[in-house]
């Protein structure tokens, strides 16, 4: 299993509505290196749920559900969606500024590609994320 952080920003899409909704599709995507990242995913790897913009941090664990295919947003043919669950929320909010103190972070593609809406998490990183925000890994 593979792990994974994905940004949305709380007004295009919250955490609170992918938990009303049960499962979404992870559109829209138009960056190369982050669509690459969602064809790599497979189904049952975990992903944080992170509020980019205003009062950015980690707020939920989804679940991929189904790999990548097609976007039929995307008229070029070139970019794909993925669809995901919610898992559970994390019990303490992990901000940004947390995450940019940690020196055990300094690596996280978050912090070193911060315009990146998908980017991976390693096994440590995301241990030491979890523990952060109270969850089991």
């Amino acid at each position: 299993m593979r792990h994974w952080l994905l940004k949305s920003e709380p007004s295009a899409y919250s955490w609170e509505q992918l938990v009303k909704d049960g499962r979404t599709q992870w559109n829209g995507v138009r960056n190369h290196q982050a669509a690459n990242n969602l064809k790599a995913m497979k189904a049952g790897d975990r992903a944080f749920f992170y509020h980019s913009g205003e009062g950015p941090a980690i707020v939920g664990i989804a679940e991929i559900v189904k790999e990548a295919y097609p976007d039929p947003s995307d008229e070029t043919g070139r970019f794909v969606m993925v669809d995901v669950k919610p898992v559970e929320p994390v019990r303490t909010v992990v901000t940004l500024a947390q995450i940019k103190a940690e020196k055990k972070l300094a690596d996280l593609a978050l912090v070193r590609q911060s315009r990146l809406s998908v980017v991976p998490v390693s096994v440590e990183e995301w241990r030491l994320l979890c523990k952060m925000g109270g969850v089991k890994p």
